[in-house]
């Protein structure tokens, strides 16, 4: 203990992994619950509706900000046939949660560092101004406390995040404003300290002040090396937000099974992406990246990212965040348990919120904000 103690200057051992954090006292848990009756209904799709009705989707990945910044005008609340989403669609497929991604498009992205990190605080702007005009569909949440009371109160849990590493403008101080509106994922590849040649003592640092803050790691599209990387040095679980298995899809987003084995290990999560080109044209073809997924990472560490309103292709019979409970109806005819469909649906996100969460109360005990730069750190 006396070494965490000491531990006070967060720069000098960047490059060295942290030291196994000290949890803070563990705060009283509800009364343990029995478990829930089973679903007693014949029909796949009767069973699916049943099961979303109790542990509704968390949805990895939306495009909306981007998509509605593009739009003059949008009727979210009735439906509009120019979004693949809105809240009919979303409360007909069960959406429980949902990250709002506040991803810069590439081309958008190269302008400048500066332009990336303007455009996301427009969109940060702009899912609170959507969430703040829609109070009876949609609720802002930080965690997963706040995405389950959310839930609870017949509302769709709305997450910021992820956004692209780059919008941190290599700077933690940026990373802790951003964190301060809201946001709590961020995608490493991209960067100049998460890139093909892996994690530099800066990103190293990057992922300590994540950790600190709660904000998760996605880690999609990031070379193997660095990912590697990131799952030894950070301390709380990293994610996936849109990766299917390369062994069923050679998309270079995908995780070989190598990969999958070691989210495993580090009880991460991959959220398998509803879209053609990663996952293949059918509604199967998405079952069997989920199924391979959980058989090789684990059932706890499988998740999904509807990938809805950021122009990509979907598969066939899951156009729009309605078509869940079909997706759900095939993998109840593949016997997946109920437990694990849970997971899958809902669990296994909380997890990962929850765990970054933990992180950051202990994290902060023994460490302060980070005063790091990148040009000290990485020459």
């Amino acid at each position: 203990m006396a070494d965490l103690q000491e531990e006070l200057n967060t720069t000098a051992e960047a490059g060295a992994l942290d030291p196994p954090l000290a949890p803070p006292d563990p705060e009283p848990g509800p009364e343990p619950q029995p478990d829930p009756e089973p679903i007693r209904c014949a029909d796949p799709a009767e069973r699916a509706r049943a099961l979303l009705a109790a542990h509704p989707v968390a949805d990895g990945y939306s495009g909306l900000p981007w998509a509605l910044r593009q739009l003059a005008w949008h009727d979210f609340d009735t439906g509009d046939s120019v979004l693949e989403s809105d809240v009919p669609r979303l409360r007909g497929g069960r959406v429980g949660a949902q990250f709002w991604s506040v991803h810069v498009p590439e081309g958008h992205a190269a302008d400048g560092a500066d332009r990336t990190i303007g455009a996301t605080l427009d969109q940060i702007d702009l899912v609170k101004q959507v969430v703040a005009a829609h109070p009876e569909a949609l609720r802002m949440a930080h965690n997963a406390s706040e995405a389950a009371d959310a839930r609870n109160c017949g509302r769709i849990a709305t997450l910021i995040g992820p956004a692209r590493g780059t919008a941190l403008g290599d700077s933690l101080g940026t990373l802790r404003m951003l964190h301060s509106l809201g946001l709590s994922v961020v995608t490493l590849s991209g960067t100049s300290w998460a890139g093909t040649a892996g994690l530099t003592p800066f990103g190293e640092e990057v992922v300590r002040e994540m950790n600190r803050l709660g904000v998760l790691a996605d880690l999609s599209g990031a070379a193997e090396v660095t990912a590697r990387r990131v799952l030894a040095v950070s301390k709380a679980p990293v994610v996936f937000m849109r990766s299917g298995a390369r062994a069923l899809n050679g998309h270079p987003a995908n995780l070989t099974d190598e990969m999958l084995a070691a989210v495993g290990d580090a009880k991460g999560l991959c959220l398998v992406p509803l879209t053609a080109e990663r996952t293949g044209p059918s509604v199967r073809d998405v079952a069997d990246h989920l199924d391979h997924v959980r058989r090789v990472a684990g059932p706890e560490c499988v998740g999904i990212s509807g990938t809805y309103d950021t122009y990509e292709a979907h598969p066939h019979g899951l156009p729009d965040p309605s078509s869940y409970p079909r997706l759900i109806a095939e993998l109840i005819e593949r016997d997946w348990p109920e437990a694990e469909l849970a997971l899958l649906t809902w669990g296994n996100v909380q997890r990962a919120l929850r765990g970054a969460d933990f992180t950051a109360r202990a994290a902060r005990q023994r460490r302060p904000a980070s005063t790091a730069t990148r040009d000290r750190l990485d020459g």
